[in-house]
């Protein structure tokens, strides 16, 4: 089965089981209906903000909408990880690892090429971010504030604040 098929079973599933309407799913998660629509019959890839949206929305896990369903030892083999963010350079951000509710924790290997940003509406209320920097500089805005991390540092920021991160130099490999 196709990943977007995939994903449209899962959202059509969650949001029948709330009972809800595909206009209600649409006004939870400030979506389109049209965009409802076209997510849960496959024949779009949306992007990771309007993902993101829809878990918080139907009261699930990202991981929950875009993983293949669990097994006792969960194990994501190199490469296999699910790619949910490109960029315009080839930097990619892939969800590698991930736990279900109620403690949602989730994995991420991200790749920013110079010139690429990734900027993220602010989360569930409460969620944190981690983050260690493997190579290069990585510059991570949080609200007003920015710090420019280098190989070996790490962060720790409140996601449910608006934040982003940018490359300005060399290649940037980070694990938020």
């Amino acid at each position: 089965m196709d990943v977007t098929q995939a994903l449209g079973e899962r959202v059509r599933s969650a949001r029948l089981r709330r009972g809800w309407t595909l206009d209600r799913l649409a006004e939870a998660a400030g979506v389109s209906r049209r965009m409802a629509v076209n997510i849960e019959q496959g024949t779009t890839n949306p992007t990771l903000a309007t993902l993101l949206k829809l878990s918080e929305a139907l009261g699930t896990g990202l991981p929950a909408l875009v993983e293949p369903p669990r097994r006792p030892l969960q194990v994501t083999r190199s490469g296999e990880g699910s790619t949910l963010w490109k960029g315009e350079h080839g930097g990619r951000g892939v969800l590698v690892a991930s736990s279900d509710r109620p403690d949602v924790v989730e994995l991420w290997d991200w790749t920013l090429r110079p010139g690429e940003s990734h900027r993220s509406a602010p989360h569930l209320p409460d969620t944190r971010e981690l983050l260690h920097v493997i190579s290069g500089e990585l510059t991570v805005e949080v609200d007003d504030d920015a710090v420019t991390l280098s190989p070996g540092d790490s962060l720790t920021f409140p996601g449910d604040a608006p934040h982003a991160y940018r490359c300005t130099g060399a290649t940037r490999r980070a694990s938020p």
